[in-house]
């Protein structure tokens, strides 16, 4: 059941810092790159109850985007190392 006038849960901002900053590493982001981590909420059959969400925008060339399928907090460098070249943003 939704709670459509409650307050969100809210992603843990120590775990999305460490998300971010492997990212960058991992991902050799250049300096004019920013490096975005999301958790986003699905109710849909089939998918994580939350997945995270590794979006790099700018630098060299388009949007690229990952997904790991678990909240920030569970990410670890591994899971961010074994994602590989991100796909473009506007891939299905």
């Amino acid at each position: 059941m939704f709670n459509l006038f409650g307050e969100k849960p809210r992603a843990d901002p120590g775990a999305i810092a460490r998300v971010k900053g492997w990212a960058a590493d991992l991902f050799n982001v250049p300096a004019d790159a920013t490096v975005m981590v999301t958790e986003l909420r699905c109710a849909e059959d089939g998918c994580p109850d939350v997945e995270t969400v590794i979006a790099v925008l700018g630098g060299r060339g388009p949007t690229r985007s990952h997904k790991v399928p678990k909240p920030a907090a569970n990410v670890t460098r591994e899971d961010v190392a074994a994602l590989g070249p991100a796909t473009p943003a506007s891939d299905p």
